[in-house]
């Protein structure tokens, strides 16, 4: 049930109180997590047990949330002032903030910030204030970001900075020098407390040699030995007591110790070009990367157009060996297409299959996380500032190219798999031949559009995930003990359940708003227009943007989209909140298209146009040649018959007369008159309607100047 199951950044909604907290940090083995309330401006992380939490869950006691209102989605619209707030900011917690878990533990927490106080001059509650922002607001630096946007609203009071100024406070800690007989006593701690079998924190380790070696004083209570510590200006740091700690011990003499060379060698040793070596369970580290599909396809709008070869991304757990994500277009590869992919990962795959009519169970294919650690080509990051990634996610990105290929085999061997399965199966697919002389043109056998070749890769990851057996995987003791069968999906559930921790759960749609790529769109009277597209939005209509658009002109707003399908855009509003766009009935045309198919559909409309315009043209200039020869007429014509005796107030002031004789003229020329050769029996009886005159046997058309006179010899009777 993988709602059981925790992830780093989750929201926990406390029903009958009514509170909401983060999930900050979960222990590799699955047993403790640190969680923080996010409307107490108080708050500090608490403990609490995983198997607690999952009994609230199944009570209903507690529910996990999908959408999370108090993260910071920091963008471009920032200003330096802003940026360089945060980043004096993060300077303060950064090298605490690490330090997870101890950094949860309160005395822990106050020697650091006490250190950073006489570091930085900034106030003990100000850091406090950091530490909070960056738990509460998703553990991102952009989390550090000031609340400018509440500045200067009616009824509201702008804040001071936290940013302490003028001289530090004398209350700042001061270090002691580590001399020799400190390291000595820093040697005898740790090897009578923290380097041992015990398997004591060196928190505790840290504590139990001030209570040794640095007490000025003891006294009883209530029969109990107690001790009075020297003063804080005597002591030494716990940050003192850990960088002396990692300076003077490796890794493995530390684990050694504390573990068992036994163990040492099972779990913990090096094991060069094993991708296995640095990854402990689920979202230790992703590999991500593309390859060109050995296949043409055609357009879904007209199967005549051929439009090449796919580019293929696939994103790796590198523990469990699943497809966390994909991406078939064709962009790339570039980083536009790493952007799709690794939005796909945290997608909900469920509804990710659904819009390819492929139904599946989430156990199917539970991923929907982002890792620790990505793994890249530096090829997909290039023209991109990487910086991005840590600051909306706090996702760390590695170059593989220059010091672990052998992880990159990963993924390769997936792309190797996906290219055999599929080879007997599709029309156009390339083979070993291609291109020599003489062989037969594959291009021209291409049949599937992008969205069936989609549909063809994702049963076949699907069928990898949960059945291929991957014979070269290197199971720990754990796995064999467990019965756990080197299938990816397998792997994967138990090191959920095992050796979680490291997958980070964000929204969908914000990691979309981060990552997807973004442009300016128009706003106009007929819509929000980008890229020939037309869109709408609730907040467009509640606020009558068009309408304004109409009278004041056209405005630009900045857009997110997925290149994938354009049905939906996303309006950037503010740092936490975005409007979604959907399409206007003249565009439902591109219902479900990728860009490149919509660019494609585009361009055909263009150049259809370009061969039309010619004639088009021509028949433009023959429609001006036709008007001009019957103004020309109509103007010798006029020439001919005008009266030149008359003035132009003649001219002019008889139009109303002039048009009702006209009108009464034309009256005549246009009235039904039904003969026998129209069907009118010739013995029926015609009674005549009489006019107010008898009309004269001369039915002859008078001119206008004729018939105004003999009206008005009428009236003189």
């Amino acid at each position: 049930m993988g709602y059981l199951n925790f992830y780093v950044n989750e929201i926990l909604n406390e029903v009958q109180d009514n509170k909401y907290y983060r999930i900050l940090w979960i222990d590799e083995g699955n047993k403790i997590a640190y969680i923080i309330d996010l409307n107490d401006d108080k708050a500090l992380p608490i403990k609490r047990r995983i198997s607690e939490m999952k009994e609230d869950i199944l009570t209903g006691t507690i529910k996990k949330m999908k959408e999370d209102p108090y993260i910071t989605n920091g963008d471009e619209e920032y200003s330096k002032k802003h940026i360089d707030t945060r980043n004096r900011a993060w300077e303060v917690i950064k090298d605490m903030v690490v330090d997870e878990p101890n950094i949860f533990d309160k005395q822990i927490r106050t020697n650091y910030t006490k250190e950073a106080m006489g570091k930085h001059g900034v106030s003990y509650p100000a850091i406090r204030k950091y530490l909070r922002k960056y738990w509460q607001r998703g553990k991102t630096i952009n989390a550090l970001l000031p609340d400018y946007q509440n500045s200067g609203a009616r009824g509201k009071v702008r804040e001071a900075g936290d940013i302490k100024r003028g001289r530090p406070s004398k209350y700042i800690t001061t270090k002691v020098n580590v001399d020799e007989k400190t390291k000595q006593i820093f040697r005898v701690a740790l090897e009578k407390y923290y380097l041992t079998s015990k398997k004591n924190r060196l928190t505790d380790a840290y504590n139990m040699m001030i209570k040794e070696f640095y007490a000025k004083d003891i006294y009883f209570e209530h029969g109990i030995e107690k001790v009075i510590i020297e003063e804080p200006e005597n002591l030494p740091t716990i940050r003192q007591f850990r960088y002396w700690y990692e300076k003077e011990y490796t890794i493995p003499e530390s684990i050694i110790a504390r573990k068992g060379r036994k163990k040492f060698n099972k779990d913990y040793r090096a094991v060069l070009n094993n991708s296995l070596s640095e990854v402990f369970g689920p979202g230790s580290r992703y590999q991500i990367d593309a390859t060109v599909g050995d296949v043409y396809l055609v357009s879904k709008y007209n199967r005549n157009w051929i439009i090449g070869r796919p580019i293929i991304y696939v994103v790796i757990d590198v523990f469990s060996r699943m497809v966390v994500g994909i991406y078939i277009g064709l962009e790339g590869p570039s980083w536009l297409g790493a952007m799709m992919a690794i939005s796909n990962t945290v997608m909900d795959k469920v509804k990710f299959c659904a819009e390819y009519d492929i139904e599946i169970s989430k156990e199917q294919w539970p991923s929907e996380h982002l890792p620790e650690i990505l793994l890249a080509d530096r090829g997909e990051f290039e023209g991109f500032n990487v910086d991005r990634l840590v600051d909306a996610f706090n996702l760390h990105v590695e170059n593989a190219a220059p010091y672990r290929a052998d992880w990159k085999g990963i993924v390769e061997k997936h792309f190797d798999l996906i290219q055999k399965r599929v080879k007997p199966l599709l029309p156009g697919y390339i083979d070993t031949d291609y291109q020599e002389r003489g062989t037969k043109d594959y291009r021209l056998d291409a049949t599937l559009t992008l969205d069936e070749f989609t549909k063809i890769i994702i049963r076949q990851i699907l069928h990898y995930n949960q059945k291929h057996y991957l014979k070269d995987y290197v199971r720990d003791e754990d796995l064999v003990e467990d019965g756990v069968m080197p299938i990816p999906l397998e792997l994967w559930n138990w090191g959920i359940l095992n050796r979680t921790g490291k997958l980070k759960y964000f929204p969908e749609k914000l990691v979309k708003i981060n990552l997807m790529p973004r442009d300016k769109a128009t706003v106009t009277h007929k819509g929000i227009r980008l890229k020939g597209i037309l869109y709408s939005c609730e907040r467009a209509v509640k606020e009558s943007w068009f309408e304004k658009a109409r009278q004041k002109g056209s405005w630009k707003v900045e857009i997110s989209y997925d290149p994938r399908n354009m049905s939906i855009v996303y309006l950037i509003d503010d740092r936490s909140n975005f409007n979604e766009c959907y399409l206007l009935e003249s565009s439902k045309r591109f219902e479900n298209a990728s860009i490149d198919e919509i660019n494609l559909v585009l361009k055909n409309e263009k150049q259809t146009f370009k061969r039309v315009s010619h004639s088009q043209l021509q028949k433009e200039v023959d429609y001006l040649s036709e008007v001009e020869a019957i103004v020309k007429t109509a103007k010798k014509k006029k020439e001919e018959v005008q009266d030149q005796s008359l003035s132009k107030v003649e001219r002019v002031g008889s139009i109303k007369e002039y048009r009702k004789a006209e009108k009464n003229a034309q009256r005549g020329e246009e009235s039904f008159v039904l003969n026998n050769d129209n069907g009118i029996d010739q013995n029926t009886d015609i009674i005549p309607f009489k006019s107010r005159q008898e009309t004269t046997s001369d039915y002859s058309r008078l001119s206008v100047r004729e018939f105004m006179k003999k009206r008005k010899e009428r009236d003189d009777e």
